[in-house]
């Protein structure tokens, strides 16, 4: 059964989501809208993990909302500060009074002859279903499963008499002081716990099967504390914003471009922060830098950690768990008495919501990516996707405001529909393109990227800030005009909004239905 419909639905109510949100609210003060959550509360990863230490590895000018700027003194900040920030952002928009909480979208569907989604949601823990329609659908939900992390089958496993954690699921009673604490992996999330644990364990060690690249970054921007003494709060925190995107996005370009020198530039830094430490065993990876992610450690913790003994890193393959800990291939043992799986994420492509377009579900593997955040020939949706070089909220929040500019157009123009029309001979490569393990066990599920505009999800903050304000909002893309009501004149069969890829399983059925 139908219960409401809206311009608009969101999905998700985290960072992105409420930042979508806040974005219809100033720009698309018409439009009626609703954020469906699947969780209890807001905040999405912010509200989901609680692991010991977890914070960002993005400064927060640049992972902050612009049109709310962080206030507080440290630029990386901690999960619960980012929790309370993203709150407060949804209550000074109003935008919490829009958010439908334990609401999981399980399946959205496209009507040709309604112009419209039906979106299908379980509500609540007793297994309620209630259907929503809306005009245009926007898809807030990240891309990792919150259902769980990725925990590969260790052998022995069973054999372990000690607690095995993941930090997706972390307990909230697991007692680790005084314990011997060994975290298996080498990511954000390894990193990250291994000096918080170490405050009060009585070791940790980190056990990778190869090393990341780690960087050390002041927890606390300095030129930003100054700036706010010299200039108005509003331009002090414009101007660090703009400072940190062009830092980021030089570093990275360096790296891409000249990777030996960028590998030689960060050891170079791992050897100032560990003196003495054998930093080629254990810190120099077999990839180019941002290959994969570059691990963010605020004020060299980790590093302080190692360097007091307090934590050491193990770079070995695990041959079995014991009753005792860890037997490596090595012959080594590590002792412990709890292990924590830090081994990455499930990542899941539009949330795991099953799309179809008139009843023929679409393969999103089939699919490309309009401008990183419309899929060829699906009408009227929209999917959040940040980038992987630097903060999420800065995509995220150009996507909000390409959407809205969207929607505005649709009513300027009088049509009800806007698709992507893929080009014929397209080229693909994959939307993520990263090494990380994470990445590569779901790459094939998710949509593809071309190799140019307006296909291409670019990396490249400055060059989608002018795309989102400016860009040709007609490149590639198909207007079409609601169908006429049944019974006037020529208002018989309503064509479909597009151009179906793959459906019956092959190519695209070619059709030109009227343009707006």
């Amino acid at each position: 059964m139908v219960s409401e419909h809206f311009d608009v639905l969101v999905v998700g109510a985290g960072l992105s989501g409420v930042g979508a949100g806040c974005r219809l609210r100033m720009l698309c003060p018409g439009k009626s809208f609703a954020i469906l959550e699947g969780r209890s509360d807001l905040g999405g990863t912010w509200d989901l993990f609680r692991y010991p230490g977890i914070r960002s590895d993005s400064d927060m000018f640049t992972l902050g909302y612009p049109f709310r700027p962080w206030d507080q003194p440290r630029s990386i900040a901690d999960g619960a500060s980012i929790l309370r920030y993203i709150k407060a952002t949804a209550a000074e928009f109003g935008v919490d009074r829009h958010i439908r909480f334990d609401q999981r979208v399980r399946t959205a569907s496209w009507s040709s002859s309604g112009t419209r989604w039906t979106v299908g949601v379980d509500r609540g823990g007793a297994g309620d279903h209630v259907e929503y329609t809306c005009d245009f659908l926007y898809l807030c939900s990240g891309y990792y499963s919150y259902e769980g992390g990725y925990l590969p089958e260790f052998p022995g496993a069973h054999r372990f008499r000690g607690p095995v954690v993941h930090p997706q699921a972390w307990p909230e009673d697991l007692d680790y002081a005084g314990k011997r604490v060994v975290v298996i992996g080498s990511g954000a999330t390894a990193v990250t716990l291994v000096p918080a644990l170490a405050e009060t364990a009585a070791h940790v060690t980190m056990l990778q099967r190869s090393p990341s690249y780690v960087v050390s970054l002041p927890g606390v921007d300095p030129l930003a504390g100054r700036l706010r003494r010299w200039l108005p709060e509003g331009a002090a925190n414009h101007v660090s914003r703009w400072k940190n995107v062009a830092l980021s996005t030089a570093f990275y370009q360096f790296c891409r471009r000249r990777p030996a020198a960028a590998r030689k530039l960060l050891r170079a830094g791992l050897q100032r922060a560990l003196p003495g430490y054998p930093v080629e065993r254990d810190f120099s990876p077999r990839y180019d830098p941002w290959d994969q992610r570059l691990c963010v450690v605020p004020d060299g913790d980790l590093f302080a950690a190692i360097r007091d003994g307090r934590a050491s890193v193990v770079t070995d393959t695990i041959r079995t768990f014991t009753e005792t800990g860890i037997e490596l291939h090595s012959g080594a043992h590590l002792d412990a008495d709890i292990i924590v799986a830090a081994t990455g994420l499930q990542l899941v492509a539009c949330g795991g919501v099953r799309i179809d377009l008139d009843a023929v579900e679409v393969d999103l593997g089939d699919r490309f990516v309009y401008r990183g955040l419309m899929l060829s020939g699906v009408p009227n949706l929209a999917m959040c996707v940040g980038y992987t070089n630097a903060s999420w909220t800065l995509r995220a929040d150009l996507t909000s405001q390409y959407v809205c500019r969207l929607l505005n157009h649709l009513d300027k123009v009088g049509a009800a529909v806007a698709v992507p029309e893929r080009a014929a001979g397209l080229e693909a490569r994959p939307l993520l393109d990263l090494t990380s393990g994470y990445v590569q066990r779901a790459v094939d599920r998710f949509p593809k990227q071309g190799t140019a505009d307006p296909w291409l999800l670019r990396q490249n903050y400055v060059l989608d800030f002018v795309t989102a304000r400016f860009g040709d909002i007609n490149e590639s893309m198909q207007f079409l005009p609601a169908p006429a009501p049944a019974g006037r004149a020529g208002g018989g069969a309503t064509p479909a909004p597009a151009a179906v890829e793959g459906a019956g399983g092959a190519g695209e059925t070619q059709r030109e239905p009227a343009r707006v």
